[in-house]
């Protein structure tokens, strides 16, 4: 019995002394600083800044210390007290110290965090690159979105990858080139402040495409200044970046600033290009209360281009044309995308938060192309167009709430696409219409409710997850008169599975599972191919995330993916090409390490066994699956007002084919750059293709014919990799 007394009084006296804190984390500025980590040295409490910067941490009484950090800001320590428990932290040199390893599924995201701090970002190339292990190629005259590669998939434009930007969904359903294409054009990379991302679908709130993962891009709210940069380089390549911040007050409540982008490039190419491009963007954030969020952007994009396309390697063999010459030199496009988006973050009480978003896109494409030359029309040649115009509604809300040992939230949304003159027609010359082979109207509706859980036990933490999808397709096909909408509907449930085990010393082992999906194109799935709608894939992650030391960072993962069906809508044909079931096997390693005071070494190596399991060996292979890769950089920075960055990338050789008698061989590329700044000035010099070396950015097996032949031929056509190419940049800061 007096044992049971004294239990009771103890228990009776902690709950009497451990109290909630709250307080709030800012920069000198005076600018709030989301996604601080908070941990109280006494209980091992630990917590995160909110939207505005304000941390909530349980377990704790006056006169603890807490500990404040986050990269790229001085360490800070605050004992609690009756009083404030804001807290000011300064900014200082990045520095991997300052790094914490998260208890959280999205704990990996710091490696993509450290490219940004510790690597220049001057194209949507670039961004996309911040994910370790993602390759990029640009196969039509710069203005086209990149194709991609990651985890052993050739994702085309975006058919397994979910990309967003401040909640806007990249991605395009039914797009008249391919399923899910993704044009990240329309970002300005100058005003990028963080970037996270997941390999594998293992959180509900992926979606569509997160089959081989998902990029989400966070556009800063706030400019410290204003500033502009002038960029030229080779191949007539002019850029003009201008941002104004419309609020230097320092009063934290509202920010606004402009940002606009022109840029203009020939590239090495014998017909320039003549890539022009424009962009815009405005963005309010405002405050009201210590609890409220209202953000408000709008951003404009403009562009257009010409291409010299994919080209047949036995035409330059043969000498009928150089490695930047072309067979059809009238590709090119034109594409524009007007964008607004409001979102509102709300604390309320007992810990609850809300959240919601709304967005609205219109968007206008048109692409020429040709990839056979004259293998179906002899005499007028193979050029095809794509064309769409589309309006894009979506909204979505979310509540959530921390509690001691649980965090969940449940969200739910509606995207709505409304898709006109869905174009594939024959063309010459870009001038002359000579047959309309696809032309209609697509309205795609995808309704979705997911639900997401952090359940804590001791150093465990289990991530459970479900999602929720509902699909409605609608297609008219407008060649046919008076032809009514065919629709169709399916729905899917998608759940997930997670642990991790957080040690306490900034080690983290996972083991991720969950099932994903790609969708179809409306234009098939309205049609009785009897093929699935929603084919689902599955994954499997199990790795670490360990902090060796204050300057060392390591992430290895082993990782499965299967697809129930793989197939997109290719475009170029208007047809659907289904590849059977799949499998993916393969390991990822990355290392980020501070060698010394403000210099960076960087490494990304990834292995991948992609094949068909329905095909019989050795004519298995998946085309253009990547198997190795291997990414490494130094990087400099701020010293003595000079930064600087090595930066190399290697691509292994691919199956071109299914039976791999046609290889897309691999390349080996060294960029590099330097800085120096001086006041308000800042002085930069980059280079691509540092050592000048001939490669292929993108190779296709393509079947082709050139005019003076009899029959068509299979081989790989490419598009060649920039030579050496000199750009010097210099910013003004006001």
């Amino acid at each position: 019995m007096k044992t049971i007394l004294i239990i009771l009084i103890t228990l009776t006296g902690q709950l009497a002394w451990s109290q909630n804190f709250s307080g709030k984390v800012t920069d000198e500025q005076g600018q709030p600083l989301p996604g601080v980590t908070v941990q109280n040295l006494q209980t091992g409490a630990y917590s995160h800044t909110d939207f505005n910067g304000v941390y909530r941490i349980s377990e704790s009484q006056i006169g603890d210390s807490l500990k404040v950090s986050l990269m790229g800001f001085e360490k800070a320590n605050l004992v609690l007290s009756e009083n404030s428990n804001d807290i000011v932290l300064s900014q200082k040199t990045i520095s991997l110290d300052g790094v914490e390893v998260r208890r959280s599924i999205d704990a990996q995201s710091i490696f993509a965090d450290v490219n940004l701090q510790t690597n220049p970002v001057n194209s949507s190339q670039d961004l996309l690159r911040l994910v370790p292990g993602l390759f990029t190629g640009q196969h039509a005259g710069g203005g086209k979105a990149e194709q991609i590669f990651l985890r052993g998939f050739d994702i085309d434009h975006g058919t397994d990858l979910f990309i967003s930007v401040d909640g806007l969904p990249v991605n395009m359903v039914s797009h008249a080139h391919g399923q899910g294409y993704s044009d990240l054009h329309f970002v300005i990379p100058e005003t990028v402040e963080g970037v996270e991302f997941s390999k594998g679908s293992y959180k509900a709130d992926q979606g569509n495409f997160a089959t081989a993962g998902s990029v989400s891009f966070q556009t800063k709210d706030h400019l410290d200044q204003s500033n502009v940069k002038l960029e030229y380089g080779q191949f007539n390549h002019r850029r003009l970046v201008g941002m104004l911040n419309l609020t230097p007050q320092k009063s934290g409540k509202t920010d606004a600033y402009l940002a606009t982008e022109y840029l203009y490039d020939d590239g090495p190419f014998e017909s320039p290009q003549k890539l022009g491009r424009f962009n815009a963007l405005a963005k309010v954030t405002t405050r009201p209360g210590q609890d409220d969020k209202l953000t408000f952007s709008s951003s404009y994009f403009d562009s257009d281009w010409n291409a010299s396309g994919q080209i047949p390697q036995r035409a330059v063999n043969s000498g009928l044309i150089t490695r930047f010459g072309a067979i059809d030199d009238t590709e090119g496009g034109a594409t524009s995308r007007l964008n607004s988006t409001i979102a509102y973050d709300k604390a309320l009480q007992n810990q609850w938060s809300w959240n919601s978003k709304a967005y609205y896109t219109y968007y206008d494409f048109e692409l020429y192309s040709n990839f056979t030359f004259f293998a179906a029309n002899p005499v007028a040649g193979d050029q095809i167009r794509q064309k769409e115009h589309r309006n894009l509604f979506g909204a979505e809300t979310a509540f959530s709430k921390e509690t001691k040992r649980v965090n969940y939230e449940i969200k739910a949304g509606l995207r709505s696409d409304l898709i006109r003159g869905n174009q594939l027609a024959r063309t010459q010359n870009k001038t002359l219409t000579l047959e309309n082979i696809y032309l209609g109207d697509i309205n795609e509706t995808n309704a979705f409710v997911n639900l997401d859980a952090e359940i804590s036990a001791a150093q465990f933490t289990f991530i459970p997850g479900l999602r929720l999808d509902q699909f409605l397709f609608n297609y008219r096909d407008n060649l046919g008169s008076g032809s009514p909408m065919n629709s169709d509907q399916a729905f899917l449930a998608s759940p997930k599975l997670s642990v991790v085990y957080q040690t306490e010393k900034n080690q983290q082992f996972f083991i991720k599972t969950g099932y994903g999906y790609h969708s179809n194109d409306s234009r098939a799935a309205v049609q009785n191919f009897g093929r699935k709608t929603l084919p689902r894939s599955f994954g499997a992650d199990l790795g670490s995330i360990l902090k060796v030391s204050d300057k060392l960072l390591i992430n290895p993962t082993l990782w499965y993916l299967y697809l129930q069906q793989e197939f997109v809508y290719v475009g170029d044909e208007g047809i659907v090409e289904p590849s059977g079931r799949t499998r993916r096997m393969g390991a990822d390693l990355s290392v980020r390490a501070e060698l010394a005071q403000s210099l960076f070494f960087d490494t990304d190596f990834t292995y991948s066994n992609a094949r068909s399991i329905d095909d019989p060996a050795g004519q298995n292979y998946i085309p253009l699956a990547p198997q190795f890769t291997w990414t490494a950089g130094l990087s400099l920075m701020d010293f003595k007002g000079f930064s600087a960055g090595l930066k190399t990338r290697m691509l292994g050789n691919r199956p071109a084919n299914e039976d791999y008698n046609l290889v897309a061989e691999g390349y080996w590329i060294t960029d590099a750059n330097v800085n120096y700044a001086f006041g308000k000035i800042k002085l930069g010099v980059q280079v691509q293709n540092l050592f000048n070396t001939s490669w292929n950015e993108t190779q296709f097996a393509t079947e082709s014919r050139l005019r003076n032949e009899l029959n068509p031929v299979e081989e790989i056509h490419f598009t060649p990799g920039t030579p050496f190419n000199l750009r010097t940049t210099l910013t003004y800061s006001f």
